[in-house]
């Protein structure tokens, strides 16, 4: 039997204490409906004020709080925790609205955006009878070859856009895909704001795929269909379909764009 002076001690949590200051200050400022200031606040979270300000620079980046007029609130983020629209609920949601158009339009549906200087596939609704396409190669690093990367590549800004090619270099996956970095912004360059980008077999061979930009704010993002080549006579007509549902899909409770 195990003595007090050899029984097994129970390891002692790992606390971080940055996290825990900064909750602290969320808890004052939560009590607070009208706002308090930064001395306030950091008297009431245990503080010093040299901590609290950092943390408080912090917490208004990220959304939890806002500043205004001289005094600290809630903000966007916090509130979305209080009613349980973190980032899962509101990828669950998109989800959801990419089923009902699969369902509808009987394709695979996909919905991108360009976030902290990578392609981010949020989420894809397909069936067994409807696939989606096989992600062979990371979407993030072929943004070139695929429609979803070329949709969102042409919505940046020079620097961005050169910035993502000189992390992720052109290399042609197929031979239908764009040859090197000159071809890609010559194809980047001839492409309509607001025009669908369709691509043909360049990163699967066997399919053909089209993303539609979606213009919110300074977020780049895209919807994209595919279909095998020899259904390619759908493409077209369901890019088409898809379209005049994006006013809807921005405007619905059950879609956000901001992830």
């Amino acid at each position: 039997m195990a003595t007090a002076a050899t029984a097994p001690r129970t390891p002692a949590p790992t606390l971080i204490g940055s996290v825990r200051r900064a909750l602290r200050l969320l808890e004052a400022a939560a009590s607070h409906p009208g706002g308090a200031p930064a001395k306030q606040l950091a008297r009431e979270a245990g503080l010093p004020l040299p901590t609290a300000y950092h943390l408080l620079r912090t917490l208004t980046h990220e959304g939890y709080l806002r500043r205004e007029s001289g005094v600290f609130v809630l903000g966007d983020a916090a509130q979305r925790l209080v009613r349980g629209e973190g980032v899962q609920n509101r990828r669950g949601k998109i989800t959801d609205a990419l089923g009902r158009w699969r369902d509808t339009i009987g394709v695979p549906v996909y919905f991108a955006v360009y976030h902290e200087g990578e392609i981010d596939l949020v989420a894809v609704a397909d069936s067994p009878a409807r696939p989606a396409v096989d992600e062979w190669a990371d979407f993030r690093e072929t943004g070139h070859a695929h429609a979803i990367g070329l949709c969102l590549l042409s919505q940046l800004d020079d620097a961005s856009r050169d910035d993502h090619l000189d992390r992720h270099p052109v290399s042609p996956l197929t031979p239908h895909s764009v040859r090197d970095r000159v071809a890609l912004l010559e194809r980047l360059g001839s492409l309509g704001r607001t025009e669908p980008v369709v691509e043909r077999q360049e990163y699967a061979v066997g399919t053909v795929c089209a993303a539609v930009p979606i213009t919110a704010g300074t977020t780049a993002a895209a919807l994209a269909i595919s279909v095998p080549c020899h259904r390619e006579d759908q493409l077209l007509p369901a890019v088409d379909r898809l379209r005049r549902e994006i006013g809807f899909l921005l405007t619905s409770v059950d879609f956000s764009i901001s992830i």
